[in-house]
């Protein structure tokens, strides 16, 4: 590890005051300071993941956070880890994490060594010919499906909020570039708009092993259903893009139409559009669409 100095600050002013001079904010510094001992790093929004998960009027209005949130990480790491951290995390692709391998995001200019390399759980949706590394965040999927914002503070005092959508940054040719941050700017809220009731979600992962894995596939879902009809609908994918991907030809297909299993179907089809699979991750396309029309069905119900 490269030696760092560490402030420690009891206030939004001294974070701002760090932050002008360079340094990096650290909230829970569960997945920075591994980076930092990996030298990959080289040098919040400060709510808890587990306190969030836990919060009665996160359970009971976004049910879709509360279990992304459930089924991120560890305990143990759920009880330190922020909001904010969660959302800023790295990607795990194992080529970013190796300081011998070419990597982008990690050395601009470098060359992408997951291209051509084993590349089964990267990204298959908003890939460029200079990364294919996945977003990780669970939450972050169910923030992008509720279109929240994310609140900045910025050194100088001014203040501004940017779409979820907007905040993580595709990687195109430029994937060092992951967050819409400016110089010294702290996150200091992710809001979730209000949202019509009712509103079912859900979050629904896939992975290899049910404990302490990244996600293979993922798909946030939330539905305002009233009258028998799908008035509303927000859906959102992980595991299978360079940021969380929404997925408006899904909710589109689905708005003004009555729940049923061949609409859970018809609109998964979709899930997967402008797909570019890999040598490796094909696979992930098929498995996008299964994931979504089963979380599709789990929230909407089949009639």
């Amino acid at each position: 590890m490269y030696p760092f100095s560490f402030t420690k600050v009891s206030d939004i002013p001294g974070a701002l005051a760090a932050g002008r001079r360079g340094g990096r904010y650290i909230a829970g510094g569960t997945t920075l300071v591994d980076l930092m001992r990996e030298t990959v790093e080289r040098p919040g929004a400060l709510v808890r993941m587990a306190e969030a998960a836990a919060h009665p009027k996160v359970r009971a209005l976004y049910p879709v956070v509360s279990q992304a949130l459930e089924l991120s990480a560890s305990a143990q790491l759920r009880n330190m880890a922020t909001i904010g951290g969660n959302i800023m995390q790295r990607t795990r692709c194992t080529y970013f994490r190796d300081v011998t391998a070419d990597c982008n995001k990690r050395e601009p200019g470098s060359g992408c060594a997951a291209l051509d390399g084993y590349n089964r759980t990267h990204a298959i949706l908003g890939t460029s010919d200079h990364c294919v590394a996945t977003h990780p965040s669970d939450a972050a999927v169910a923030f992008a499906a509720l279109e929240a914002t994310v609140d900045l503070l910025g050194p100088d005092g001014k203040e501004r909020s940017v779409p979820f959508a907007d905040f993580l940054l595709k990687p195109g040719s430029t994937p060092d570039h992951e967050q819409a941050l400016r110089q010294g700017e702290l996150i200091t809220a992710v809001a979730i708009p209000a949202h019509p009731r009712p509103l079912k979600s859900g979050y629904l992962k896939v992975r290899d092993r049910q404990s302490y894995e990244f996600a293979l596939t993922s798909a946030a879902v939330a539905l305002h259903i009233r009258g028998g009809v799908i008035r509303e609908a927000k859906v959102a994918a992980g595991g299978v893009g360079t940021v969380p991907w929404k997925l408006p030809a899904v909710e589109r297909h689905l708005i003004g139409e009555r729940p049923s299993k061949s609409l859970w179907t018809q609109a998964a089809e979709q899930a997967a559009d402008g797909a570019r699979p890999l040598e490796y991750n094909g696979f992930k396309a098929e498995l996008l669409k299964r994931t979504v029309e089963r979380q599709l069905r789990i929230v909407g119900g089949a009639a």
